[in-house]
């Protein structure tokens, strides 16, 4: 699970053959060896046209999808040579997504949210998490972790919800009332209806310090929450905090040095590498290489948002990242598939393998290595979501 992966590591079957059951994957072998064994069971053959190639459904397993309105301003003025936490100091950034989602009713947060979630499914993604964080309010968090979970039961898809509620400080109240204003009126209520079992926090200047961020994991984890954080993205701190309070994940790590290297190659916590943040504010990738070479599990995902990552194309972000940080293809596939369900603490997701969920992409070519040398051109031409084509 963790650490490098060579290519020659990967199992590949030829004119292979899948048996569904009931949305999971009953066995796996060769097509004609398997029509063989069940030629009197009530088996309904779908033979793909050939040439294709069929990997496990993908996972993007950081997004920001349910949001209102756009940030395409901070994209000019980052452009014209404003930092990302200049824009946020003038009204910009986070806050201006927050004042365009208050705004938005939950019926049209659900409608954006199944928008983007349609054009992650025709990219091959089967899995989703999908965060809060746009409310920084009681009342319009849970607007939009009912929003997530409305769209988790109509989408088709595996969604996975996260509380980001500490995502930014509001405008009306300090760190220390907002925080306490959270644990005390937001958590219990998301753990009582279920609305998520994760929560994140943006660790970072002009957000949450790794001191100030410590009662709000404390009480997390005292309500059964498992913990994921926004970290070293412009300065450290984050990663450290992550590895303290066992958090599944640290995501972006940009920033990440030595020291926050090794620290989670020591731990159990995934570092989840978001390319498209890079590419959206020009700024250093993730030092996955040097992640992967110290023993680190590396998840690569979208952190598809309206500000920072607009893009929302895994296979091209993570093509991207792979040319520039020299990961091997199978780095890559793990990473977007049974590295990026680890993040997402998911066992039945991410391989094509006897009791998985049958989640499946399907490619019209004749060889794996084609789908990340197009770097996002080459899509599937089938998504398959709990055995059922969706396209």
């Amino acid at each position: 699970m963790k650490g490098p992966i060579t290519d020659r590591e990967l199992t590949v079957v030829e004119q292979a053959g899948i048996l569904i059951k009931d949305d999971f994957i009953i066995e796996v072998g060769a097509w004609n060896a398997l029509k063989e064994k069940y030629f009197y069971e009530d088996v309904n053959l779908e033979e793909i046209e050939s040439p294709a190639v069929c990997l496990p459904g993908f996972i993007d397993s950081h997004t920001h999808i349910c949001f209102a309105g756009n940030r395409a301003n901070d994209f000019a003025m980052r452009n014209a040579g404003k930092s990302y936490l200049d824009i946020a100091a003038e009204g910009g950034g986070i806050w201006s997504t927050v004042t365009q989602t208050r705004a938005a009713t939950e019926n049209e947060l659900v409608a954006n949210a199944m928008h983007r979630v349609s054009q992650l499914a025709a990219q091959g993604i089967t899995t989703v998490e999908v965060k809060s964080g746009y409310g920084l309010s009681v009342k319009e968090e849970l607007k939009m972790l009912r929003a997530i979970n409305t769209v988790k039961r109509l989408s088709g898809l595996q969604i996975v919800t996260t509380c980001l509620a500490a995502h930014s400080v509001p405008k009306d109240a300090s760190v220390e009332q907002y925080l306490a204003e959270v644990n005390e009126n937001l958590l219990p209520v998301i753990n009582k209806e279920g609305l998520s079992n994760r929560v994140d926090a943006f660790i970072e200047q002009g957000a949450f310090s790794p001191a100030q961020i410590q009662p709000y994991f404390q009480k997390a984890k005292e309500l059964g929450f498992d913990i994921t954080v926004h970290a070293d993205q412009f300065s450290v701190g984050g990663s450290e905090i992550a590895v303290a309070y066992d958090a599944v994940s640290a995501d972006h790590l940009e920033v990440s040095g030595n020291n926050e290297i090794k620290l989670l190659a020591q731990s159990n916590t995934v570092a989840t590498a978001l390319p498209g943040a890079s590419i959206g504010l020009g700024v250093a990738f993730t030092p996955a290489r040097k992640l992967l070479d110290a023993g680190a599990c590396v998840a690569i995902a979208t952190d598809w948002n309206p500000g920072s990552a607009p893009q929302g194309n895994l296979l091209a972000q993570a093509a991207i990242l792979a040319t520039y940080e020299k990961l091997t293809t199978a780095e890559v596939l793990a990473a977007i598939t049974v590295r990026a369900a680890h993040a997402l603490r998911l066992t039945n997701v991410g391989k094509i393998q006897k009791d998985y969920r049958a989640d499946l992409a399907i490619f019209s070519t004749d060889h794996y290595e084609n789908i990340l040398y197009h770097q996002g051109q080459l899509q599937p031409s089938k998504t398959v979501l709990g055995g059922k084509l969706t396209n």
